[in-house]
Formats: C-alpha cells, sequence, structure tokens
C-alpha cells in the first residue's frame, strides 16, 4: 500500500519507518528542509533504540522516502497520516494549527477516494474540524479517522510492531476495510483492533495517559508520605503491584515525569474539561503535584549544604526525561539545572544520549562531560535523575575517590539501602529513610 505521513517527528517518523517494514511504500513530508536532506543522508534526527536499522533497511530497498512537498509526497497514497505537533497553547489546549493548515492544503490535492487519519494526539472534535477543512475543496470522496499512537519512548518500535492494541475512530465501512488491511500484519498474535467512533477515539488516547499520570503521581504522593511515617516506598510498590487490580507498572517513585505527552495531555484534557464546564480535579491535583516532585530533592541538598550552595559543584547524571531517548521536554532535570544554577552552583551533567539537547538549550552555563566519571571529579555531591541502566552498577571505589563529599540525592531509588549503608554514602532518595554516614 501506499502510505504518506505528513510530519517527520517522533510518531511520524516512527509510524512510517514501522509501516515501510511491513512492505509498504511511505513517503514521509515534512516542511524543514534541513531535516529532509538530513534523512535522505541517511542521519536518523532521533534516537530510539531499533529505529536506526529499519530506516536503513527500508531506504536502501525504496519503501521509505523524503520530501518536502505535500504534492509529491501523497501522490497515489491510499492512506495518509497527520503526525503533526500539537504544542500547548497559553491556556493549556492544543493547538491545532499545524493540523488545520495541511487539512486546508490536502482538500484541493486529492485525487481519489483517501483515507486521511489523525495520527497525533488531538482534542475531541478534532477530527470534525480536519473533516470540515478538507472537505471545502475536496472533488473526491475521503474519510477522516482517529488512531491514536501509544508509543511508549525507548520502547517505541517494539510498540509499534507488537501494539497491545489498536484504535480507530471511524464508522465508515469502507475506512474500517482498509485500516484492518494495513494494520493486519501487526496484529497477527490476536492483538485487537479496537473500532469506535472519531470522538472516543480522540478521548481514550487523552484517557490513557492521563490515567498513567495519575498513577505515578498516586505513588510519588504515597512516597512523600512514606518519609514522614518511616514506611519504605519500594515494600509498598511490591506489595500493592502484584494486586492484578493494580498492576505492576508505572509504580516507581521518583522525582515526577515529563515527555512530550503526560504534561502535555494531562493539560490539554483538563482545558477540554473546563471548556464544557467541568471541574476535572484529580487532573489539577496531579499537575499540581508532579510540578512540585520535580525539584523534591532539592530542600534536602540545601540542607545538607546548611544552605550554603554558592561556589558548589553538583554532579548529574541523567538529563532526559526517562532512559532510552534523547528527549528533554519538560525533563526534571532541567528544572533541578536551572534552581542549582540559580543558587550559584557550577553544573557537571553526563547522560548517554541526550547531552547536544541540553548544551543546544542551555549552552555553556552546564559543563557536558564523556562518561560519569567525568562528572564526579571535585564535585561537591552527586544527583541522579534519569534512571539509565548504566548508573545502576557504577564503579563505587571510583566514585569515592572523585566525589569531595560521599553524599548522592536520588531521585529514581537506584540503589538499595542496605548498600549505601554499607558503602558510607549519606544517601538521600524518594519515599525511603535517609542514610547517614
Amino acid at each position: 500500500m501506499k502510505i504518506a505521513v505528513v510530519g517527520t517527528g517522533y510518531v511520524g517518523l516512527v509510524t512510517g519507518t514501522c509501516f515501510s517494514e511491513t512492505g509498504n511504500h511511505v513517503t514521509c513530508v515534512d516542511i524543514n528542509e534541513a531535516k529532509i536532506n538530513q534523512m535522505k543522508a541517511g542521519i536518523v534526527p532521533i534516537y530510539e533504540p531499533g529505529l536506526e536499522d529499519l530506516f536503513h533497511r527500508n531506504v536502501e530497498e525504496g519503501r521509505l522516502n523524503f520530501t518536502t512537498s505535500l504534492v509529491d509526497g501523497i501522490e497515489g497514497a491510499k492512506v495518509i497520516f497527520l503526525a503533526l505537533p500539537t504544542p500547548p497553547g497559553e491556556d493549556g489546549s492544543a493547538d491545532l494549527k499545524y493540523i488545520l493548515q495541511v487539512a486546508n492544503d490536502l482538500g484541493p490535492l486529492l485525487k481519489e477516494y483517501t483515507v486521511i487519519i489523525d495520527k497525533s494526539t488531538v482534542p475531541v472534535g478534532t477530527s470534525e474540524l480536519v473533516k470540515n477543512a478538507i472537505a471545502k475543496h475536496a472533488k473526491v470522496p475521503f474519510d477522516v479517522v482517529s488512531n491514536p499512537e501509544f508509543l511508549r519512548e525507548g520502547v517505541a518500535v517494539e510498540d509499534f510492531m507488537k501494539p497491545d492494541r489498536v484504535v480507530i475512530g471511524t464508522e465508515s465501512e469502507r475506512a474500517k476495510e482498509l485500516m484492518t488491511k494495513l494494520y493486519a500484519p501487526l496484529v497477527r498474535q490476536g492483538n485487537p483492533i479496537i473500532f469506535m467512533d472519531e470522538r472516543s477515539a480522540e478521548m481514550t488516547k487523552y484517557a490513557a495517559n492521563a490515567f498513567l499520570a495519575t498513577k505515578i503521581t498516586f505513588m510519588n504522593e504515597i512516597a512523600n508520605l512514606c518519609e514522614l511515617v518511616g514506611a519504605n516506598v519500594d515494600d509498598i510498590r511490591r506489595g500493592i503491584g502484584t494486586d492484578s487490580r493494580i498492576g505492576k507498572r508505572f509504580l516507581f517513585a521518583g522525582i515526577g515525569y515529563g515527555g512530550s505527552c503526560f504534561p502535555k495531555d494531562v493539560q490539554a484534557l483538563a482545558k477540554t474539561s473546563e471548556e464544557n464546564n467541568y471541574k476535572f480535579h484529580i487532573l489539577d491535583s496531579v499537575m499540581r503535584v508532579n510540578e512540585n516532585q520535580k525539584t523534591k530533592l532539592l530542600p534536602q541538598v540545601r540542607q545538607y549544604f546548611k544552605e550554603d550552595l554558592a561556589g558548589k559543584t553538583i554532579a548529574i547524571w541523567g538529563l532526559a526525561f526517562k532512559p532510552y531517548t534523547d528527549d528533554i521536554r519538560e525533563a526534571p532535570a532541567l528544572y533541578n539545572i536551572e534552581a542549582l544554577l540559580e543558587a550559584g552552583c557550577t553544573i557537571k551533567a553526563y547522560d548517554p544520549e541526550a547531552m547536544p539537547n541540553v548544551q543546544a538549550l542551555l549552552g555553556d552555563s552546564v559543563q557536558f562531560c564523556k562518561n560519569p566519571y567525568e562528572a564526579l571529579e571535585d564535585a561537591d555531591a552527586l544527583l541522579i535523575v534519569t534512571e539509565w541502566p548504566q548508573f545502576r552498577t557504577p564503579d563505587f571505589e571510583k566514585m569515592d575517590s572523585l566525589l569531595k563529599n560521599k553524599v548522592i540525592f536520588d531521585g529514581r531509588n537506584l540503589y538499595e539501602l542496605s548498600q549505601m549503608k554499607e558503602l558510607g554514602y549519606t544517601y538521600y532518595s524518594i519515599g525511603r529513610q535517609t542514610v547517614l554516614s
């Protein structure tokens, strides 16, 4: 099948590459000429495990192409995915200007029946807006389908190729038939394609992300209470996670969530509620708690240094909002770095993938290091922000020789308390007893 994907951001590039892997001929369209030229030269603009191999294979075999021309990109396409950004506006609502602009442009370009698919996360009712925008100038029949993505950064390729479910919002039998054919190679193991109306599909995406954000936030609230009552949040996580009604995932306490999805989608759903005169109290609490949680460890840092942070050097391990990605959107690291710089600290940071993105944002205000240990040289303390696997079993003897003080502020609970006691560290974590050396 000939497919066009408009927008080559995270969702668009993964979508296009993975559909080409199942034998389709995919053209990715983007107005960013430099980005298109970069991909034509074989450079993948985002970091996502497994994506680069699929990208190169399908480019070499002629199934994956790139263009800045919408006219050329959609030529002969049976389906057109809209994978365009929906950034939050000043009022928290999703900005649909990019999607609606492309929808306006598509109308006069369609030559035969085509299915246009909203792949972006969009507010309820967007499919109708897109349909109306296309219909203004369209001379052939078409359908607009809502097909939200449920990709986790770091495992997006696996999520796409082996989806838990595929949600498709359409009431058109013709569109259903085409979408079933498109997704058939990805659901051979029996995972469902769930058809529903467009508005329900749009709401499903927001409901899923808001629920997961709430689950994370609930555990962070439990962790904060654990510190006051002397309980251990890790034990509680294991105790409730084995309950099949709750499940094991998204129960790890830490310094908040970030990324491109949870913050934006929770905010957008709250805005939709407000527009419909409904007060979504839980979401208001989720946003407020998460904002505070990102800098949860800074009071302990200040307390440890007796409120005198000026001139202190803080090593930071982890800059991305989560491991296995270079995405720094709403990353807790940025909030901590900003506060520590304002307090007069020097920051030495290391992240396996995200340093170029942070450097582009913050420039020379942060020292970027070649490896985790270089960041520790002459540092007064270590702050762990992202749970990259390589941080889980470091060489503690080497760390001892590099850190000025044997103190770790761990925002991801990477180490056991007993281990820290044995090694003689002062160790602050989330929802657990503080270890004092």
